[in-house]
């Protein structure tokens, strides 16, 4: 099954009401299961654009009112945003200063797959189709997002909330929100459901999205989607994204990710890179190869995988040439359930071979969770369910502290930051 399909209701084990740094207090029993000597951004010291980035990162730290923007990109790891809005959290709770706006989410339950917890994208789901760029027979416009959700039907309410199960000191807020769609057709209206919001109303015909300006920063609004003569002829409103935005400081922390994607699905996605030319990140994280490798070795193309990797890397370089790219290498895992997954170590060293290629830094989990056959031992000890691909709750937010911890290293190694000082400032947060 090379598109993995993810259930998470597996992984709430742990107390949601807050995000605390439990790598210390479960250090005893998994002391051994975990290469912390690995634990390291390599090479990101040899970087200028880390370098870049890591300055930015420590004005905020400072206090200056600076923006800064991460974007990270995946499969189901990153479509969950479990560990990567843990990531989110600690940054954005810096300071009084560091969080910034919650920026581009996808409205997953329209589109009848798992949403993250943290806001909230509602309508009548039903009446919505969802189309993945990782479903084979499926066959629409993908954006930014790599999933659309489309409408048919003559007529549905929107309701956009920007809180939901989130852990920020203060809950997001936006006075601009853009939704990205069919802007190429005409066959509905989309409005606010209260004008006296309204400041402006525009539209980019180029990049695919209606831009609302409001004359106060909300929490939530409402937005209704209408059919505008019932005589069209195959109808569809597709919804490609949903994007808050304010003018605040501080961290924005872009989390994009497909169940099942890999970089031959994320080519399918035309419209990709037109949408990622709206913004120029500080850092981009690329954390897809799961399931490019997720097959017996006898079917495991290595030079294709090199090739699509690199195309990407060549990708994300057009848009922002000086953009900061950490590379990460897959888990472990096991084939159905079964089989030792040698095609991760292949992986591992291609993604080594590109990083020097183009002066990027690594984040090596493979190394760090312990090489091949390692997420049978995660399992055993209840930090990975059954499918050994995923983690549980507890995984996942040893995998955000494991990621806070060689982040903080490779900053104070950049601008000679005490590391005690950053550690132990992130490992009290308790958000």
């Amino acid at each position: 099954m090379k598109q993995i399909l993810i259930i998470l209701t597996f992984i709430f084990t742990l107390n949601l009401s807050a995000q605390r740094y439990v790598l210390d207090s479960v250090k005893p029993s998994i002391e051994t299961l975990i290469n912390y000597e690995g634990n390291t951004f390599k090479m990101a010291s040899q970087s200028p654009a880390f370098n870049q980035f890591f300055a930015k990162l420590d004005s905020i730290y400072d206090g200056k009112k600076e923006k800064l923007h991460i974007f990270h990109i995946g499969g189901s790891h990153i479509q969950a945003d479990i560990y990567s809005n843990k990531i989110r959290t600690y940054l954005q709770n810096t300071n009084e200063v560091s969080q910034g706006q919650r920026g581009f989410v996808f409205p997953y339950h329209l589109a009848h797959t798992n949403n993250p917890t943290n806001y909230r994208i509602e309508a009548t789901k039903d009446l919505w189709q969802g189309y993945r760029c990782s479903i084979r027979k499926d066959s629409i416009a993908w954006g930014l997002a790599g999933v659309t959700a489309v409408f048919r039907i003559y007529e549905d309410t929107i309701h956009i909330k920007s809180n939901y199960k989130n852990y920020t000191k203060k809950p997001y807020e936006f006075n601009k929100l853009r939704v990205f769609y069919n802007t190429w057709k005409n066959d509905y209206d989309l409005s606010i459901l209260n004008p006296d919001l309204l400041v402006s109303d525009t539209l980019n015909l180029n990049k695919m999205y209606r831009e609302y300006r409001f004359n106060t920063s909300v929490d939530s609004v409402a937005m209704r989607v209408h059919l505008k003569d019932t005589t069209i002829v195959n109808p569809e409103f597709a919804l490609m994204g949903i994007e808050y935005m304010n003018d605040n400081p501080g961290v924005e922390y872009t989390s994009i990710g497909v169940n099942g994607a890999s970089f031959d699905y994320y080519q399918r996605a035309v419209y990709f890179e037109k949408q990622l030319e709206l913004y120029k990140p500080d850092l981009f994280i690329i954390s897809i190869g799961t399931n490019d490798a997720y097959m017996p070795k006898s079917k495991f193309d290595a030079e294709k995988f090199r090739a699509n990797y690199d195309a990407f890397i060549q990708m994300i370089q057009r848009v922002n040439p000086e953009c900061a790219i950490l590379l990460t290498v897959p888990n472990d895992d096991y084939y159905r359930r079964k089989y030792q997954n040698p095609n991760t170590a292949i992986q591992q060293q291609i993604i080594m071979e590109l990083a020097r290629k183009y002066y990027m830094a690594v984040w090596d989990f493979y190394e760090i969770m312990g090489g091949l056959g390692s997420s049978n031992k995660w399992y055993k000890n209840k930090l990975m369910p059954r499918d050994r691909i995923h983690f549980t709750y507890l995984g996942y937010s040893i995998k955000a502290d494991l990621f806070m911890d060689a982040l903080i290293d490779a900053w104070s190694n950049s601008t000679k930051r005490d590391k005690e000082e950053l550690l132990n400032h992130y490992h009290t947060l308790n958000e």
